[in-house]
């Protein structure tokens, strides 16, 4: 993918979603929840949006990534896990990835205008809709609420 095509995909208002976001249990069974939702636009890019949630306390992360169909992921956010740069340089537990020809997807920043935290999923993705120029006509619904799981005796 060049550079401009990037920015113009990224800078499309006509980036949408329609209909609700529901998370759905990893098939893994982890606690990990996840969510894949269609993005249609007039320019039909072939993308996709895809959202991650750990709730775990201890470990917990979020991720709402847009992924192209022939060049894997070409912006996301990430919090809750550390990131380290091609320069070996380490971003952070708050981060976003932006394509770039030189480095693909490898290289992240500091976002400054992502202020949710990582426990509000609703919230920080109304934040990542609003910066990546994509509007979402729907409700994302609340991630089930995590549970441990109680060892039987």
């Amino acid at each position: 993918m060049k550079q401009e095509d990037f920015e113009a995909l990224l800078a499309d208002v006509t980036k949408k979603i329609d209909g609700n976001i529901s998370w759905e249990i990893d098939e893994d069974h982890s606690p990990v929840v996840e969510f894949r939702i269609e993005v249609i636009s007039q320019a039909r890019y072939p993308i996709l949006v895809k959202g991650s949630y750990n709730p775990v306390p201890a470990v917990q992360a979020l991720s709402y990534v847009l992924i192209h169909r022939s060049c894997g992921r070409i912006y996301g956010l990430d919090l809750g896990k550390d990131h380290r740069n091609p320069s070996g340089s380490n971003v952070g537990k708050k981060h976003k990835h932006r394509w770039s020809e030189t480095f693909h997807d490898k290289e992240a920043y500091v976002p400054k205008d992502i202020t949710a935290l990582v426990n509000d999923p609703v919230g920080v993705w109304q934040q990542f809709c609003k910066e990546a120029s994509l509007t979402h006509n729907g409700v994302m619904y609340l991630p089930p609420p995590f549970q441990l799981e109680l060892e039987m005796l």
